[in-house]
């Protein structure tokens, strides 16, 4: 269901892609989630505020207008079917601009084709992501709030993560990268990470107190990584906190 989920994605990118000026940094591309209703959702896509959103609750796109919402649920419904669904909305909500699947990075699946089928083919496991993106968004709040810092939590289409990045108030001049990963050649889970930076180049980990979740990492990656399974929100919040006191000592 990651796969399914990281695919249905796609089309809130491109809407971004197609209806929305171009940020130099892709942000015009990454999305947002909401805890309370489960979905991630594009920036605003016209003057009215209109948006597209995933439902990981219902397994659909949902086009939200300030007066209705409408749905097309996922589970047997074709590529093709998708992108005529949203090319409907997007005139109806009176976007000038078409809207084209075109994505400008590569995701590391097959190229998707017209006929391709989407399938609910695992309720619980589905449910599950939705708990992981649940988790992940609430213990981010919770960590720039405890911080006193200011930062978007987006989720980024390309590699899936969701995070934040922010510039700490204090005189070693780091800034932090955080967030949750999908599984990859690092760690087969979804993770959440910590890093911090100085400049472009990532702060070492070598001889940094343990962590009493999770570890320290100075390979290609360099902070501190934490697999999703079986941590709660405490745990998650414990380990962001040792891990970023770490870096300011």
């Amino acid at each position: 269901m990651t796969t399914q989920m990281h695919l249905a994605a796609q089309y809130l990118a491109a809407a971004g892609i197609s209806f929305l000026e171009k940020k130099d940094d892709d942000s015009h591309t990454n999305l947002g989630f909401s805890a309370e209703e489960g979905s991630m959702f594009t920036h605003p896509l016209n003057s009215e505020g209109d948006s597209l959103s995933l439902s990981y609750q219902n397994f659909s796109l949902d086009w939200n207008s300030n007066i209705s919402k409408t749905s097309l649920k996922l589970d047997g419904t074709t590529h093709d079917e998708i992108v005529q669904w949203i090319t409907q909305k997007a005139v109806e909500a009176n976007i000038k601009q078409p809207f084209k699947y075109d994505l400008h990075y590569e995701l590391p699946y097959p190229t998707i084709t017209n006929d391709f089928t989407f399938k609910l083919t695992n309720v619980s496991r589905l449910r599950e992501l939705t708990g992981f993106r649940v988790l992940a968004q609430l213990t981010l709040e919770t960590f720039l709030e405890n911080q006193q810092l200011q930062s978007d939590i987006r989720i980024w289409p390309h590699h899936f993560d969701i995070g934040t990045f922010a510039s700490l108030k204090d005189k070693a001049g780091f800034a932090i990268g955080i967030g949750l990963a999908i599984p990859d050649t690092m760690i087969d889970d979804y993770y959440f990470y910590i890093s911090a930076y100085k400049g472009h180049d990532g702060v070492n980990t070598l001889g940094l107190k343990t962590l009493t979740h999770g570890e320290w990492r100075n390979d290609d990656f360099k902070g501190a990584t934490l697999p999703i399974t079986g941590v709660d929100e405490i745990t998650v919040s414990t380990f962001f906190d040792e891990a970023i006191n770490a870096f300011k000592r």
